[in-house]
């Protein structure tokens, strides 16, 4: 399975001026983790990282530091998420039929997700990861004033990674730009184009690292997984 990770995003609501990936995070850069449980998939074989030249020194030390040169390529991306998506996409290697792409700042997402994606998608042409919405969800108009309350039986929040067939995820970016669509992520574009998604249960702990707040919740649980396995060795 090949993976691309958009890794071109700034600190700016972090607070700092630099590409929040490499912030650190227990002792490693953000990107190093998302890394981590990729090298541990049982599916994954090569892996696009898109982002801005600036970066490509900062990434490749990363990369060295896990043993990943051999499998990891470096992608520059565009001045857009999406434009950075089709960058990557024209950059796979040309046997590539099934791509997943998983945000960076998702560093929390485990081997199993990955792995549980990538086994999906050899049945459907497009997934996302998402989780149940467990709050209820006000529609807001003017003056703050709700409009209505969506039934949340139906409402699922979406994640990455998300997994496609190549080609026709191709097909989609180049219609969107002929369209100028702007989208949020890939599976709109899907969607836009009339193609199905599958949801794949996503993990609860597979958050987005946005802000100062997201950084201490990872750490929190970060922690808490590697106590969890060394009790394990230890037991073992």
């Amino acid at each position: 399975m090949h993976l691309l990770i958009p890794a071109a995003g700034s600190g700016r609501r972090m607070g700092s001026d630099r590409n929040k990936l490499l912030l650190p995070l227990f002792g490693k850069p953000l990107l190093a983790w998302t890394l981590l449980a990729a090298q541990h998939s049982r599916q994954i074989e090569w892996i696009g990282i898109i982002g801005q030249p600036m970066d490509w020194q900062d990434f490749k030390t990363i990369a060295v530091e896990l043993g990943l040169v051999d499998r990891i390529q470096f992608i520059q991306g565009g001045s857009t998420r999406q434009e950075s998506v089709y960058c990557g996409l024209k950059g796979l290697p040309a046997h590539a039929d099934r791509v997943l792409i998983h945000d960076g700042a998702r560093c929390l997402a485990t081997p199993e997700l990955f792995d549980r994606c990538a086994e999906a998608l050899e049945t459907t042409p497009g997934l996302i990861a998402a989780v149940p919405v467990k709050d209820t969800i006000k529609v807001v108009g003017e003056a703050a004033l709700i409009q209505s309350t969506p039934d949340r039986s139906q409402l699922w929040a979406a994640q990455t990674p998300q997994g496609f067939d190549v080609k026709q995820l191709l097909a989609c970016h180049e219609q969107g730009i002929r369209q100028g669509w702007e989208v949020t992520d890939d599976a709109a574009l899907f969607e836009q184009c009339g193609l199905p998604v599958k949801i794949v249960l996503g993990e609860e702990t597979n958050l987005k690292v946005t802000t100062p707040v997201d950084l201490a919740i990872a750490e929190f649980i970060l922690r808490q997984r590697l106590a969890v396995a060394s009790s394990s060795d230890h037991q073992d």
